[in-house]
């Protein structure tokens, strides 16, 4: 039923409470705006429920578990006697532990920032009135200003519709058991990062990929790293391939593929299907406002987030660029302080990119080929964590540390990273790019010893020719 006809007044709507609606809604807050958030399903969005954090978790699991099966440390002197695996438990602990954990601390900080959460799908009338629409009720809200946060979803594709044994990555972080055998759709970021969380846990994995390689986005020099764990724990990648169907039964579902025009099948206990994600824009009723869109769904805006009605902003997976938490949080505080009456512009250079697989994956700005098809004056620097004194204590020696910059004035354009902590690392060289730093810049500034982190010090000082330890 409707809830009357008058619709109620609102200063600042936030649609979604992902990691750009939730970061949008208390820095406006901080900055005086009366907020209301409008959450159809769960605070926090994908990212904190079925997204980046129980993902990590997964992983991390994995990780641990592996260690101690395949005793990794034993060259420490550390021999494992053996391990087991509760799955109920893992799952328990991913859910209550981590995800409730933080999903409870978002609520707590929307309480403080005085957030009022309205539960329900958002569908706009038109430009100033949003229809908040729940199961059993319906509010008209008239707002003063918009932000537009609603996220992506998983792409279903022909022949595998998302049901029962094929599953996305939402259903793949709850499977009632570890699979004995588990078919990979698309060998991407997520894809990898599931496919190696389930071969630590002890899964037989196949990567079913459509390009030459896995980990498109980063270099053959990296994603090697990968595919040599990949190989080494009986993860078999098959690249150049068309997925055609899943056919399913009670136990089991067959994968049907098909490489140079041949195919081909498989049986597996599950099929994850991770090929991509499109924009959450097409049940907003957009068509009802003069809010412009492309083609492939996303919303245009301006550099303030700004869409093309002025009292409406967008930002994170529902406009352009990479699909990624961080980049949503980041145009979030833009998109806020816009509507609180700022003058804030996205100047962001590069939004870093990590893969957690083992070994880590992390470029931000220029690689090497953006950098030659841009025709750059740069330079290479590259520093193996082999030489790096925290790695070797750790037993984490693969991968390197790879800095571009500059040959005239020196200032980082890029890094790139393959190793331990690479997620972590990424943040200095994102530091240094976004203010234009130069490799005299890091290399004189004082790094703890002994850490990962020195192997960015050494990296610059590759850069500026004097090297202490290579």
């Amino acid at each position: 039923m409707v809830v009357g006809s008058q619709a109620k007044s609102v200063e600042t709507v936030v649609i979604g409470s992902g990691p750009g609606g939730y970061v949008a809604a208390i820095r406006a807050a901080e900055l005086g705006q009366k907020v209301t958030i409008i959450e159809r399903d769960f605070i926090g969005g994908v990212c904190l429920n079925v997204g980046c954090i129980p993902s990590k978790a997964l992983i991390n699991a994995g990780h641990n578990y592996y260690s101690q099966i395949h005793s990794t440390n034993s060259i420490m002197g550390v021999h494992s006697n053996g391990a087991t695996l509760n799955w109920e438990e893992t799952q328990k602990w991913k859910n209550e532990k981590v995800v409730n954990t933080l999903t409870g601390g978002i609520a707590m900080l929307l309480k403080k920032h005085k957030v009022e959460i309205l539960r329900g799908e958002a569908r706009f009338n038109d430009n100033q009135v949003i229809n908040v629409i729940s199961e059993d009720e319906s509010h008209l809200l008239e707002f003063e200003k918009c932000i537009i946060a609603t996220g992506s979803r998983p792409i279903e594709i022909p022949g595998f519709a998302f049901k029962n044994r094929v599953v996305n990555s939402t259903g793949a972080l709850s499977l009632p058991e570890v699979p004995k055998h588990l078919v990979v759709i698309g060998g991407g970021v997520i894809g990898s990062e599931l496919a190696g969380a389930y071969a630590n846990l002890g899964s037989k994995v196949t990567i079913i990929e459509g390009l030459p390689h896995i980990l498109n986005g980063f270099d053959k020099e990296m994603y090697s790293f990968v595919v040599d764990d990949f190989k080494e724990k009986g993860v078999e990648i098959v690249t150049n391939a068309k997925a055609k169907e899943a056919i399913q039964d009670d136990g089991s579902v067959k994968v049907i593929y098909e490489v140079d025009g041949v195919e081909q099948e498989i049986e597996a206990d599950y099929c994850l299907v991770s090929v991509g994600r499109r924009p959450n824009t097409d049940e907003l009723g957009l068509n009802t406002t003069d809010v412009k869109m492309t083609d492939r769904g996303q919303i245009v805006v301006d550099d303030h987030q700004q869409t093309s009605v002025s009292h409406i902003y967008a930002i994170g997976d529902v406009v352009e660029g990479p699909m990624l938490a961080h980049k949503a949080s980041y145009e979030a505080k833009i998109a806020a302080g816009n509507v609180a009456g700022q003058d804030i512009k996205n100047c962001a250079i590069s939004i870093p990119a990590v893969a957690y697989c083992d070994p880590e994956l992390a470029t931000m700005g220029e690689t090497v080929e953006s950098a030659n098809e841009k025709n750059l004056d740069f330079m290479i620097s590259k520093f193996p964590f082999a030489a790096n004194g925290r790695a070797i204590t750790m037993n984490a020696t693969k991968g390197f540390i790879r800095m571009l910059s500059d040959k005239k004035t020196g200032v980082v354009i890029g890094a790139q990273i393959a190793g331990p902590g690479a997620s972590d690392l990424i943040s200095e060289f994102a530091l240094a790019i976004e203010n234009g730093l130069t490799t005299e810049d890091i290399s004189m500034t004082v790094h703890p010893h002994p850490t990962l982190g020195e192997a960015i010090m050494d990296t610059s000082e590759l850069a500026d020719g004097m090297p202490i330890h290579i």
